[in-house]
C-alpha cells in the first residue's frame, strides 16, 4: 500500500479509502465488518462516512454507517490505526426532513449538533477529517454541469462556517477540515478566509471524478495542485457502471437495479452508456479488468490523494485495492483519451 500526506496537515492516508455509503442499507453490519477487516489487512487506513448515511437516506437508516464503523473500531480496537472521515450535511430540509427537523444549515447550531452526534455514533473523541457534505449556497453540484446563478440571500457565509469548524479543531474534536461537492470559487474563498482570518486551511475536497465525469479537471485540479489540497474522488467507478456489469444484462442484486436506487440515473443514461461501452471495448482489447483500468486512471492523477471505493463485498475490496498495482501503458492512456474526446463528461 502507498500512503500520502493529506494537504499540508499531519494526516497520512492510504491511496485507497474505503467508503461506507450503503452500510446499514445494502450491507449488513457483519458484511461491513468483513470489508473493513479485509481493507485493513491490505493496508487501507482511511475510512469515509457521513452523518446522512446509509444511502438512500431515510429516517430509520440515518447515522447507520457511522454506527457500524464505531462498533468496528471498538470491537477491533483499531481507532489509532484508522483515519476516520465524516461529513455534516448542507441544506436538505426538502428531501431529508428527518435530519434536525429539516432545519439543516451550515451554522454553529447545526454543525455542533452534527459533530457531537457523529462522535457518539463513531464511539470516538475526535474525527480525523470533518467535511462539509455540500455547500449552503445554490450552485452546480450533484449532476448539474452548467452554472445558473440563483441568489441565496439567507445562506451562511463560507467564512462563518469555516470559523465554526476552526472552533472544533481548537477543541480537539476535529483534526483537519475538508469540503465536498464544492466549486473552484468556493474553494478559493475558503483558502482566502483561512489565510486572512487565521482559520484552518481546507485539507481536502471530495468531488465526483471518474472516466465518465472528468469535470474536476477544469478549474479544481489546478487549485488542488497549486494550493496543496488533496482530491478525494468519490464514485470512481460511476456507481459501479464502469465495472461493465450493467452492460451484461439485468442483475437484480446490482445497486442501480434495486428499487431504492431508482433515482440515481446520473451514469445510466444513453450517452454515459455509450461511453462505457467504448471503455469496455478498450479494456477488452488490452486484456485489462475494466474496474481496475478505470480505478488506475483515477489513482494516478497528480491531484488525487486517495480514491474512495464503494464496495459491497470483500472480493470487490481486494479487486479495487489491486488497481494500485496496475500500470497503464501509453497506448492504454491514449485509448482512454480518444474515448474522452469523443464523449467528454457524459455524466457530470
Amino acid at each position: 500500500m502507498d500512503y500520502t500526506q493529506l494537504g499540508n496537515g499531519d494526516l497520512r492516508i492510504s491511496r485507497i479509502c474505503l467508503g461506507s455509503m450503503v452500510w446499514g442499507s445494502q450491507n449488513t453490519e457483519a458484511e461491513a465488518f468483513g470489508q473493513l477487516d479485509a481493507a485493513l489487512d491490505l493496508g487501507v487506513n482511511f475510512v469515509d462516512t457521513a452523518e446522512m448515511y446509509a444511502v438512500p437516506s431515510r429516517a430509520e437508516t440515518y447515522g447507520a454507517s457511522e454506527a457500524i464503523i464505531g462498533n468496528w473500531l471498538k470491537r477491533r480496537m483499531t481507532r489509532s490505526k484508522v483515519v476516520v472521515a465524516t461529513k455534516v450535511v448542507g441544506p436538505c430540509g426538502d428531501w431529508m426532513p428527518h435530519i434536525r427537523n429539516g432545519g439543516t444549515r451550515l451554522d454553529r447550531h447545526n454543525i455542533e449538533q452534527a459533530i457531537d452526534g457523529s462522535l457518539r455514533r463513531l464511539q470516538t473523541d475526535y474525527v480525523d477529517l470533518y467535511q462539509v457534505h455540500w455547500p449552503q449556497r445554490k450552485t452546480n453540484y450533484f449532476g448539474r454541469l452548467g452554472y445558473t446563478h440563483e441568489p441565496t440571500p439567507d445562506w451562511i457565509p463560507l467564512e462563518e462556517t469555516l470559523g465554526v469548524l476552526g472552533d472544533l479543531v481548537a477543541k480537539g474534536k476535529v483534526r483537519e477540515v475538508g469540503v465536498s461537492n464544492e466549486t473552484p470559487w468556493g474553494l478559493m474563498r475558503l483558502i482566502a478566509a483561512a489565510d486572512t482570518l487565521g482559520l484552518p486551511r481546507v485539507a481536502s475536497i471530495q468531488n465526483p471524478y471518474n472516466l465518465l465525469n472528468r469535470s474536476f479537471e477544469v478549474g479544481l485540479a489546478e487549485v488542488c495542485m497549486r494550493e496543496h489540497i488533496g482530491c478525494l474522488p468519490y464514485s470512481p467507478l460511476g456507481f459501479g457502471v464502469l465495472s461493465g456489469k450493467y452492460l451484461q444484462g439485468p442483475e437484480p442484486s446490482a445497486r442501480l437495479n434495486r428499487p431504492e436506487f431508482g433515482r440515481f440515473t446520473r451514469y445510466t443514461n444513453p450517452i454515459p452508456k455509450l461511453a462505457t461501452e467504448k471503455y469496455a471495448e478498450g479494456a477488452k482489447r488490452f486484456g485489462l479488468n475494466m474496474s481496475q483500468m478505470a480505478l488506475a486512471y483515477v489513482n494516478t492523477r497528480p491531484f488525487v490523494s486517495s480514491t474512495i471505493i464503494g464496495t459491497s463485498c470483500v472480493e470487490q475490496v481486494r479487486e479495487n485495492v489491486a488497481s494500485l498495482d496496475l500500470v497503464l501503458s501509453g497506448e492504454v492512456l491514449r485509448a482512454i483519451e480518444e474515448v474522452h474526446k469523443a464523449h467528454p463528461n457524459p455524466a457530470p
